[in-house]
């Protein structure tokens, strides 16, 4: 397995960390609640661009890989927020197991 060499200085654009929550309403369903839970500082390469058409509209998908110092309760389902662009995690791993970085694999939402 090869170690991921990653230059700090690249860990350079800010992101706030989400997780969503369940609030209930008065009609026995619920809304959903996004709350931040930390500032991370990483890395965002582009990976893909797609568009497709259909139903008389036209839908964007990009993906990134955002890469982090590792921390514990990363998890897909999560998303990255920085400023008004949001990036909902799809993946999280390791990529060395070493306990250092983490990359996310993420879809941008509103592309």
């Amino acid at each position: 397995m090869q170690a991921l060499f990653l230059n700090p200085g690249a860990l350079r654009t800010e992101f706030a960390l989400e997780a969503a929550g369940h609030v209930p309403d008065d009609l026995g369903g619920f809304s959903e609640n996004w709350s931040e839970l930390a500032t991370v500082f990483a890395r965002i390469e582009p990976l893909s661009a797609t568009s497709v058409f259909g139903a008389d509209q036209t839908r964007e998908t990009v993906t990134h890989q955002i890469t982090l110092r590792y921390r514990d309760g990363v998890a897909s389902g999560m998303r990255f927020r920085r400023q008004e662009r949001l990036f909902d995690i799809l993946t999280v791993h390791d990529p060395d197991e070493s306990g250092r970085y983490l990359v996310c694999k993420t879809r941008e939402i509103g592309a």
